[in-house]
Order: structure tokens, then sequence, then C-alpha cells
């Protein structure tokens, strides 16, 4: 007590340095995250002590302030799942057909941790060449074999390690090689039940079968002993995972809405890369009048007077953000957007006083930006490039001048407004496309479950060094003008990071894992 006494005397008598956030995003100044670093606060605290949980709408609070973007190369059901395991929440995109992205949605409500519902199958005519494929692509060897080599036919097999280790012919089909004495469980049994039998049977892998003996699921002893405990899930009263879904502003994608809602999905998320318009405007109106008891996020949106529009409409959450992602170049392109930090900050501070909290949406490099968009006043923050290159996310991996990578593009890249893409940028079919996105590759990540504790541990020793121990408490700081920013030249900047070393290694991530049956 004593220690905070003196601590409190030193803040009264001392003139604090550096800048408010009102000083620092005066008006006129566009600044991108690099452009500031925050003044380090009073340290009373271990890291462990930080708690990270957030509002993501005004009615939804999470555990961790993460949440994955609506692209085609990030979110689908496998992100959104895991995601909220690890107390974010997934985006589910809409570059897919209405019952395709419901489907994706059922998978994530129905999920239930270790019971893989849409595993690879192959089929007796298949060869050891496209086990070894697999298991490049995605590390692990133990596939279920079914007649036709889909989900939900005849179970007739399954291949593992022990089966084509020591086979020189690897153009030999499955039929020959894999093993048909096989343990399987019956469709409705608990995780509990089908870990008694894995635990009895000491196997790998166990195949849940329907009563015709079709493949419904499997079950990986690898993934309950790597996922067996997530503290932090992000679920529904239902003990459900949550997960959101977009939709464009077409009117058409209204029964997309209906069917979304239908199929239980937490959040509607109305995906528009500049989000002031009628269309924006009339859509969020429809689901606020048929659908009163789902949340939505709206956006995209940089300025004041565009989250006011969409306040008044009944917003629940607004998305920030215009031109900052990787993959982006709205602002080179169309010469419109705004620099991110400046966009959140003015925008958070607006909808503060609506109890409407923000989503800080692109330029995400690591922990750091993490913090200074949290710093800034957003709620959370969404993330596309910082996700896409993790095994949740869609896309298979490929080697690329030697590393391990995943495809990644921009919702606006030609490939994706083909695909569809075009909805969230106005696109009114013409035979002429306009890109405001590109499409690249990026590193392997390895899996969330080991990429978002790394991630969320970075972020808690940030909030140690601000001083604060909740997202609340450093929002307080912020608008109390508390917390302290500096700008940074180009040398700060250069001086912050790694430099003058002849070469370096960067922090890898991702753990090596072998499968067994």
């Amino acid at each position: 007590m004593a220690v905070k006494q003196e601590q409190t005397k030193i803040k009264q008598s001392v003139e604090l340095d550096g800048l408010s956030g009102d000083e620092l995003f005066a008006r006129g100044k566009g600044l991108t995250y690099d452009d500031f670093i925050i003044l380090p606060g009073y340290i009373d605290f271990q890291a462990s002590e930080v708690d990270l949980e957030t509002n993501v709408t005004r009615n939804i609070r999470i555990k961790r302030p993460l949440v994955s973007s609506p692209m085609d190369t990030v979110t689908e059901w496998k992100m959104a799942a895991y995601l909220a395991l690890l107390g974010g929440i997934g985006i589910v995109h809409y570059n897919n057909t209405i019952e395709e992205q419901v489907e994706h949605i059922r998978k994530v409500k129905r999920f239930e941790n270790g019971f893989i519902v849409d595993p690879v199958v192959l089929s007796p005519k298949h060869t050891v060449m496209d086990v070894d494929k697999i298991k490049r692509e995605h590390g692990f060897s133990g596939i279920p074999i079914t007649e036709d080599g889909t989900l939900g036919s005849k179970l007739v097999g399954i291949v593992t390690n022990r089966d084509i280790d020591f086979e020189k012919d690897r153009s030999r089909p499955l039929s020959e090689v894999m093993t048909t004495d096989l343990i399987t469980a019956k469709e409705g049994v608990t995780l509990h039940e089908a870990n008694q039998i894995l635990k009895r049977s000491k196997k790998g892998k166990l195949p849940v079968v329907d009563d015709e003996y079709r493949l419904v699921a499997l079950l990986s002893r690898r993934d309950l002993l790597t996922n067996k405990d997530f503290p932090y899930a992000s679920k529904s009263a239902g003990k459900q995972l949550l997960v959101g879904a977009a939709v464009s502003t077409r009117p058409q994608d209204r029964e997309r809405v209906e069917a979304l809602v239908a199929a239980g999905a937490d959040i509607l998320l109305i995906d528009s890369a500049q989000g002031y318009s009628i269309y924006q405007i009339e859509m969020l109106k429809f689901i606020k009048e048929n659908f009163p008891g789902i949340d939505v996020i709206a956006g995209n949106v940089v300025s004041t007077r565009q989250a006011a529009a969409l306040i008044e409409a009944g917003a629940d959450a607004l998305r920030i953000g215009m031109g900052p992602g990787s993959i982006c170049i709205t602002q080179t392109m169309m010469a419109v957007g705004r620099p991110q930090a400046t966009a959140v900050y003015h925008c958070a501070k607006y909808a503060r006083q609506y109890g409407i909290p923000v989503i800080a949406d692109g330029g995400i490099q690591g922990p750091g930006h993490i913090a200074k968009a949290l710093a800034i006043g957003a709620a959370t923050v969404m993330a596309g490039y910082l996700l896409a290159g993790t095994a949740e996310a869609p896309g298979e991996y490929f080697y690329e001048n030697g590393m391990r990578v995943k495809r990644y593009r921009g919702m606006a890249s030609v490939e994706a407004m083909k695909a569809g893409g075009g909805k969230r940028y106005l696109d009114e079919g013409d035979r002429v496309i306009v890109p405001q996105g590109v499409s690249g590759t990026v590193l392997d990540r390895g899996s969330l479950v080991d990429y978002v504790p790394y991630l969320m541990k970075g972020l808690q020793q940030a909030f140690q060094d601000m001083g604060y121990r909740t997202v609340s408490e450093l929002h307080e700081a912020l608008y109390s003008g508390e917390l302290r920013f500096e700008h940074r030249t180009p040398a700060a900047q250069a001086e912050g990071t790694v430099h003058s070393l002849h070469t370096f290694s960067p922090p890898k991530f991702g753990k090596i894992q072998v499968d067994s049956y």
C-alpha cells in the first residue's frame, strides 16, 4: 500500500511526458500503428493477471480480442471453430452459396472438441502416393478409407503410418495395404465415451459410423491430447461455440440472412469496403427489424460521420478500416481511405458515447499492433494476414522458394471478385474489373492452438508494460489522458526493430506433429 501511495504522489508531482490521445491524433494528422509508441506505465502485477475479456459487439463478450476476417482464404468452419475454442470468434465469408455458408455455421455450432466432422477420406483405389501427398500438405497420415472415397459412404478400412512406412512401391492401391480390422464407435457417442474407447484400444484414430456403417466423423487421439483444455472458449448460453457470418448489402442476400440466422449464427457482419451507403443502411435496418435478437457488425468505416450513420441505423459494433490490409490496394486505386490508427481512434471515441465497440480491421502484424489498436480505443482486432497461414485456414500448403506457404488473397483481388467477392465493393457485374486487392502467399504459422496463445501472451506482456490489467482500464486511461504516446520518426521506427545485424533468424511458430493409429 505504501508503494502505491508513493507512486500516486510521483504521478501528481511530475509533469507528464508525451502526448494524450487527443494530442497525438490532432485534426489533420493521419497515423498508422508504426507512427507512434506507447509510453510505459507502472507495473504492480504479473502479465498472467491481465484479463483480455472484451465486447466484440454491444451484447456479446469474448475472452480474447481476436476476430478472424470473412475472407475466403481465412475463415471457414475450422478457423471459426478453433478460434472460438481459443477465446476469439470467426466470421465465415460469403464467397460461397447460401447452403455452403450455412453448413459452415452448422459445423461450428455442432462442433465438439476432438471430433473431426469433415475428415480427409480416400477410396481403396487411391494409392500410397495419395497418402504421401496428404501427409506433406496436412501433416497427418491416418486416413479412413470408404467405398467411394467420400464422407458418408461405407467405411472399409484405414491407412496409417504403420501400413505404409516400409512400403517400397508407392503406387500400390490402398486396398492392398489398409487395415480392415477396425475399432469404431456408433454415431451419437459422447466425447467421454469415445475417449474411453481410444484408451482401451490404444489406437490413434477412432472412426464414428452410423447404423449402416457409413463414416460420419473421426476422433483423433492427437487432437484430444493437444486440445483437451480450452478455458477461454467463446460459447453461447447453450454452450455452443460462438460464430459469425458475413452477408453483402445486395437485396438478394436477405435470403442468406434468414438462412444464417436459422442455422444459429450469433453475429451477422455486413461486409462492405465502404459502409457509408444507402445499401448498407437498408440491409442493417432489414436485419434489425426482422431479426432483432441477432447482433450486427456494420462497416467498414473510417470517419465519425460514417460511424454516426451506422450507429443510428442500429449497428451493434463497427468495423474500422479502409485500405490498411496487407493485400489491400484501395487507397492506391481509389484515392479514398484513412490511415488506420487515426481511423480507429476517432471512430472508437465517437462510438464509445453510445456503448458501441469497434473492431480494428487491417494492418495488424503481431502482438504489438494488437496492443496499439486496443490502446487507441478498439475493443477487438480483426485479422486476415495474421491468421491466413495457419493450419485451420482454408487452402492447402505448398512450397514456394523452399518455404511452406498458403495462398492469401484480398476479397477485391481479380480472383476473389470473379468468385463473388465483388459484392463487397458494390460491383455491378461490369466486364471491366478494377481490383482493390492482390493475391499472394503467406508463410506457414502452424496451428492456431499454438499460435493464438503466443499472440495473447505477447498482448498480456504489452498490457503489463503499459501498466493496465484490463481492456476497460486501458480505455479509461486513454480517455482520461493518463495513457501517453509519442510520435515516431522514420529513424525511431528503424531503431525500434531489428537493425545492424549481418543476418538474423525471425521467430518460427508451430509444432511438428506425428500421427499414428
